[in-house]
C-alpha cells in the first residue's frame, strides 16, 4: 500500500506561507506530479511528505497512519535527490547497498537485494564500477537503486533529471515510467519542466504560490483547465492570450474588434474583463484571408514544426504551431483564424468560463 493524504498542510516560515492550506490524495500505486514554477512550494510540499521540513499544520498521512510528526526514516519513504549523492570511492554496488548495511542486513540479503535492483534497471554490468566511471544517467540509475532496495512504501523524486542533458532526460523519462510499471508502487515525482510533467503522471498538481491551482489528468488539465494560470502554465509553448469582452449576439468581441462566436457559451457568465485564449496549434492559418490579418516577425523551423511568431495590430504577438510548414517565413504577411470551439474564455478573475456542453458532461460524470 502506498496511499499518501494531505489534509490541510500549512508551512509557514515567519509570516510567509510557502505552502497554503494543501488538500490531495495520491492513491497507492499512482504516478503523481508537482509542478509549478521556481518558488511555487513543490519541493518544499515533497520535503514535508518525507518529514525533512516540519509542518506549521495540517497532517501528512500515510497508509491510513498520521506520520505528521514521525521521523523520516520511520515513514517508509525512499527519496531521490537531484544531487545524485553517492559515495565516489566505493563501488555501484556498495553505493545501492549501503544504506541496507547501515541498518544491519545480512550480506546475503543485501546482495540479493542489489542485484535485483540492478536487473530491474539493466545495470547489472555496473556493479563493480566507481561512480566517477558512469554517465550522469547512470549514476542516477544508482541513486534510484538506492532506493529500490529499500522497498519503500513510496518513492519520491525532487527534479533527478535536472543535472542530465537534453537526449538523457528524455531515456530517463522513459526509463522511470517502465520502472513505475514494473514496481506498481506510489511515486511522487516534483519538477519545473511541464513536459516532463504532461508525458509521465497519471495525475498531475499544479502548484502556484504554495497553492494547489488544479489536480487532474495530463489530458484533463491541457483540454479544460480551471484557470488561465494553468492554462498558460500547460502547453509548450504557451497558450496565446488576447483581451474580450461581450459582443453583439453572444458572441466575444477582441482587442482589435474582430467577433468571435463560441459554441454553448453562456452569455450570462461573461464579464466586461474578459481574456480569450487559444493554443498555439489550434490556430488556423492562410496566405489570404483570417479573422486576423499579421506578419510573421520569427520563424523558427524545427523540421517537424516551425513556430511562427506573429505581430498582429491591436492584438500583440501571436504564437502558430505549424505542423510540417515550409510555405510561410519571416517578413510575410498571414492570416489567422480562431476556431470557436477550440477557443477558451477566462472571467475578469481569471477562472475559465464553461460551456453549456462542459457543464452538461460534469453533470453527466
Amino acid at each position: 500500500m502506498g496511499e499518501i493524504v494531505l489534509n490541510n498542510v500549512v508551512k509557514q516560515f515567519g509570516k510567509l506561507k510557502v505552502v497554503d492550506n494543501v488538500n490531495l490524495q495520491v492513491r497507492d500505486g499512482e504516478f503523481v506530479v508537482f509542478v509549478g514554477p521556481s518558488g511555487c512550494g513543490k519541493s518544499t510540499l515533497l520535503r514535508l511528505i518525507t518529514g525533512l521540513e516540519e509542518l506549521s499544520g495540517g497532517q501528512v498521512i500515510i497508509d491510513g497512519r498520521d506520520v505528521s510528526y514521525d521521523k523520516p526514516s520511520s515513514r517508509g519513504l525512499a527519496m531521490v535527490f537531484q544531487s545524485y549523492a553517492l559515495f565516489p570511492h566505493i563501488s555501484v554496488r556498495d553505493n545501492i547497498g549501503f544504506g541496507l548495511r547501515i541498518a544491519g542486513e545480512p550480506k546475503a540479503e543485501i546482495q540479493k537485494k542489489v542485484e535485483t535492483a540492478a536487473r530491474t534497471l539493466g545495470m547489472q554490468d555496473l556493479l563493480d564500477r566507481k561512480p566517477r566511471e558512469l554517465s550522469g544517467g547512470e549514476q542516477q540509475r544508482v541513486a534510484i537503486g538506492r532506493a529500490i532496495v529499500r522497498s519503500p512504501t513510496a518513492f519520491l523524486f525532487d527534479e533527478p533529471l535536472s543535472n542530465l542533458d537534453a537526449a538523457l532526460r528524455v531515456q530517463m523519462r522513459i526509463e522511470l515510467i517502465r520502472l513505475h510499471e514494473a514496481l506498481k508502487t506510489t511515486m511522487v515525482y516534483v519538477t519545473h519542466d511541464q513536459v516532463e510533467a504532461m508525458t509521465m503522471a497519471d495525475r498531475i498538481v499544479v502548484l502556484q504560490a504554495g497553492r494547489v491551482e488544479q489536480l487532474d489528468t495530463p489530458v484533463n488539465l491541457y483540454d479544460h483547465p480551471v484557470n488561465k494560470f494553468v492554462a498558460g502554465f500547460i502547453g509548450s509553448p504557451k497558450m496565446n492570450f488576447v483581451d474580450a469582452s461581450p459582443g453583439p449576439d453572444g458572441q466575444v468581441k477582441l482587442s482589435d474588434g474582430a467577433l468571435i462566436s463560441l459554441p454553448g457559451l453562456l452569455h450570462d457568465d461573461m464579464t466586461p474583463g474578459m481574456t480569450l485564449g487559444i493554443r498555439p496549434e489550434h490556430l488556423r492559418y492562410s496566405h489570404n484571408q483570417g479573422d486576423w490579418k499579421g506578419t510573421i516577425l520569427v520563424e523558427e523551423q524545427l523540421g517537424s514544426d516551425a513556430f511562427l511568431y506573429v505581430d498582429v495590430p491591436n492584438v500583440g504577438m501571436i504564437t502558430v504551431r505549424a505542423v510540417g510548414e515550409r510555405n510561410h517565413h519571416s517578413g510575410e504577411t498571414i492570416y489567422l483564424s480562431l476556431p470557436g470551439e477550440l477557443c477558451h474564455l477566462f472571467d475578469d478573475d481569471d477562472k475559465r468560463i464553461e460551456t453549456r456542453a462542459e457543464l452538461r458532461e460534469a453533470v453527466e460524470a
